[in-house]
């Protein structure tokens, strides 16, 4: 049988629409778990703790706690003790096209009194404690085959190899200080633990990764007090609690849906032989979002070390830019509107020139504020 091509395009590009509509439908906020070191690599080993096996614990232990909520989706980059290679890692984040990236570690010094918790995100530093960390974090790479080619110029025993890393995606660095200021909050504040802060460091697990992402350091396993706490079953529950936490509140505030207006269902007939009985499908009542007063929102598209001209240029073509300099870190916005529904299609309209990572933020009288304290529900 002959069919017309015609035919034949026609039905290819139906069954590629549907396709691109059923992936839209099934899309999920998804969540990177990294369990740092396994395998040949044990990571920081003190007083009979073993950091590859405490980090495995609490990633598994998050990842159930995230795994109850329907609409996350968790993919582990090890859920078992095995070695896992740094590039590898950030294959398994950016193939899942990953919402957040975590990497969970624990902290070890030859000075056994220092302790507390720190996060971090990918960036350069020269101080001198936060190469220290990255230095060893990033030693496993002469673990694996083959490493001076794949991280050519990188010696781990040289601070300068660290401060050679340049930033990778720089507009996901916001999103990732606020998600590392979440969990920092949650095990101070929470599980009142000693904060070392957020901070930034030149970490290869995080260099090649596309998303916001983060490394945390639960600890010292060095100082045995916080040790034991790490290495215990009622510890690593708490950590894990307040780390799901941190990311779920992240997930409220820069993953919240689009609203959208649905239009009622017609009424629905039903016939029978003597009587005709009209039902009318019922109908959940819409939930719907006003903006509170003095609310403004824009549209994130980038944060940089960068001082750039607010020209289209610069920007994609991109209008109507702003920037906030009053840090070091320089925040660009686009646009400005007191709708969320025109602020979402602001944020695709960024996407759409590139800026993948755009999203939405709040302001009130010039502050900013969490998306979802500007929005009140009826």
């Amino acid at each position: 049988m002959t069919v017309n091509p015609n035919l034949k395009l026609t039905f290819l590009i139906f069954i590629t629409f549907c396709s691109a509509c059923l992936g839209q439908g099934n899309s999920k906020f998804r969540v990177v778990l990294d369990a740092g070191h396994g395998g040949k690599d044990f990571g920081a080993n003190y007083h009979g703790f073993v950091e590859k096996n405490i980090v495995l614990n609490v990633s598994n232990k998050v990842g159930k706690i995230l795994e109850k909520e329907q609409d996350i989706e968790v993919v582990y980059t090890r859920k078992t003790d095995v070695f896992i290679e740094l590039n590898e890692r950030a294959n398994i984040a950016n193939n899942a096209n990953a919402s957040v990236f975590v990497s969970i570690h624990c902290n070890g010094a030859a000075n056994q009194s220092a302790y507390g918790t720190e996060t971090f995100v990918m960036g350069l530093t020269r101080n001198a404690s936060n190469l220290e960390v990255a230095k060893k974090e990033n030693a496993v790479v002469t673990m694996e085959e083959d490493y001076k080619i794949k991280y050519k110029d990188y010696d781990p025993n040289k601070p300068e190899s660290l401060i050679g890393l340049q930033m990778m995606q720089e507009e996901y660095l916001d999103q990732s200080i606020d998600i590392a200021s979440k969990v920092q909050d949650a095990f101070t504040y929470e599980l009142k633990r000693k904060s070392r802060g957020v901070k930034q460091a030149g970490f290869l697990v995080l260099r090649n990764i596309y998303m916001p992402r983060i490394l945390i350091e639960l600890g010292f396993i060095s100082h045995r007090p916080e040790g034991q706490f790490l290495n215990s079953e009622a510890g690593q529950d708490k950590l894990a609690k307040a780390i799901a936490e941190a990311i779920l509140n992240y997930k409220k505030e820069f993953h919240i849906p689009i609203i959208q207006k649905t239009a009622q269902p017609a009424p629905v007939k039903e016939h029978k032989p003597e009587t005709e009985v009209i039902t009318v499908v019922p109908v959940k009542e819409e939930v719907k979002e006003s903006v509170a007063e003095g609310v403004i929102f824009k549209v994130q598209i980038s944060a940089s070390a960068r001082n750039l001209d607010t020209v289209p240029s610069n920007f994609n073509g991109l209008t109507s830019i702003s920037k906030d300099s009053s840090t070091s870190l320089i925040k660009y916005f686009y646009g400005e509107t007191r709708s969320y529904e025109e602020a979402n299609e602001l944020k695709q309209q960024a996407r759409d020139k590139g800026f993948e990572s755009a999203f939405v933020v709040a302001f009130r009288n010039g502050k900013k504020i969490p998306v979802q304290e500007a929005l009140k529900k009826h």
